[in-house]
């Protein structure tokens, strides 16, 4: 077999913004395959924002959206990419334009976009190097936080047990837009999923966790504590909009949305009894590139 090297892009339209990932995958002879972050870009079109208070794209938007996608294309062009998937999640399913931007999108930049439920998006990140990171021997709840959606799954002796998704995201909090019902229904959730086992821990992913970890200072790894994780979440409130963007060195898109993020940890981690959150940088990108690799060497 000897040694082989590919390039997969991995796009991933979210109510907050549009990533693409570029990585390698390398092969050697019959081992395991490796997989290298080659390149990872971020737009912040923050679609959520007017599809949950309008309920559809706006043309601005749409315009962004396309010239963002032409970007990509061109920059999966150059990069040498063999293949690619694109993904849009809860902006998109929601906005009543969704499809017809979609095609607008094909026609102009060329980009096949696939709109996907919460089930689907929980599945594929679920084909994460999460599994590796798992020890079977403990039980954990991982918790996917974006700007429209949470989707929670519970991993027990190594595999995933059960997964769901609620509309609680970051962007529908900012504008007060998750009445307490659907709180409640996902506290009975967590609380029901978590009933039969004893220390849990929580596993988060998402752009906002991943930032509250990289300000930490911890050592890649290492999980952040509840009281941590609570005392910066204080913080971040005693600071103003523009404090959090020129004290911690957020982004402008980041520093309103990192709030209610964190709420949302906080909330799931004393549900579920959890102490600790461990961050291992993985979202949905990275199960776009496995699953666009898996389906390719059983083709």
């Amino acid at each position: 077999m000897g040694f082989n090297t590919e390039k997969y892009g991995a796009i991933d339209i979210g109510s907050n913004a549009i990533r693409l990932l570029i990585a390698t995958v390398n092969t050697f002879d019959n081992l395991s395959p490796v997989f290298k972050k080659t390149s990872l870009i971020r737009v912040p079109v923050r679609l959520g924002e007017e599809v949950f208070m309008d309920g559809n794209i706006s043309e601005y938007n749409i315009e962004r959206m396309v010239k963002t996608m032409k970007s990509y294309k061109n920059l999966m062009e150059v990069h040498e990419v063999l293949d690619y998937k694109a993904y849009a999640t809860s902006a998109m399913r929601d906005a009543s334009n969704g499809k017809d931007v979609v095609k607008i999108i094909k026609k102009q930049s060329g980009i096949d976009i696939e709109i996907i439920d919460g089930t689907h998006e929980a599945a594929m990140i679920a084909m994460t190097d999460l599994r590796d990171l798992i020890d079977e021997n403990k039980v954990y709840l991982y918790v996917d936080v974006g700007g429209g959606s949470t989707e929670f799954t519970l991993y027990a002796n190594g595999s995933p047990i059960e997964s769901k998704s609620f509309k609680i995201g970051s962007v529908r909090l900012l504008h007060d837009m998750v009445k307490s019902e659907l709180w409640k229904e996902a506290e009975k959730w967590v609380k029901e999923a978590c009933e039969p086992y004893h220390k849990i821990e929580l596993i988060g992913s998402g752009g906002n966790i991943n930032n509250i970890f990289k300000n930490s200072g911890k050592v890649y790894g290492k999980p952040l504590s509840y009281l941590y994780l609570s005392s910066y979440y204080e913080k971040l409130q005693s600071y103003t909009y523009e404090e959090r963007i020129y004290h911690l060195a957020l982004n402008r898109d980041r520093a309103d949305v990192i709030i209610p993020a964190c709420r949302i940890y906080l909330r799931a981690m004393k549900w579920s009894d959890a102490k600790n959150i461990h961050v291992p940088k993985i979202g949905l990108t990275d199960g776009i590139i496995k699953s666009i690799y898996n389906s390719r060497i059983q083709t």
